[in-house]
């Protein structure tokens, strides 16, 4: 583990992704507060697979419950920062191409911001 305990990566929230996961239900919205807490610790989450699709180092963050499946799309490959790129309900087995343009805009305003 980086730094000790309480010690990480700062989370940049992008676009509405904070209100957008602000927006999940109670114990959907506990869990993945939860796993970003152990990403900002240097630890993966428990259920995650790579997004490279949306940007490189892109990973999505995977949590079942009854009612659907929640996604959280971060990037955690910079150094100053995680950067969590999209909060959504996941209705289908594939990505939506909404879901998929909006973290796809987000990964390049970070890249973007990233060269000024």
């Amino acid at each position: 583990m980086k730094g000790g305990y309480g010690a990480g990566k700062e989370i940049r929230w992008m676009g509405s992704s904070y209100r957008d996961l602000l927006a999940f239900p109670e114990e959907p919205r506990r869990r993945a507060g939860f796993q970003l807490g152990k990403i900002q610790a240097g630890l993966d989450p428990d259920d995650w697979k790579p997004f490279d699709s949306i940007g490189a180092g892109t990973r999505e963050i995977r949590i079942k419950e009854a009612d659907g499946i929640y996604r959280v799309m971060y990037v955690t490959k910079f150094v100053e920062a995680l950067y969590v790129l999209h909060c959504f309900q996941k209705k289908t087995q594939k990505l939506s191409p909404h879901d998929k343009q909006i973290a796809e805009t987000r990964y390049r305003a970070i890249m973007t911001e990233r060269k000024i």
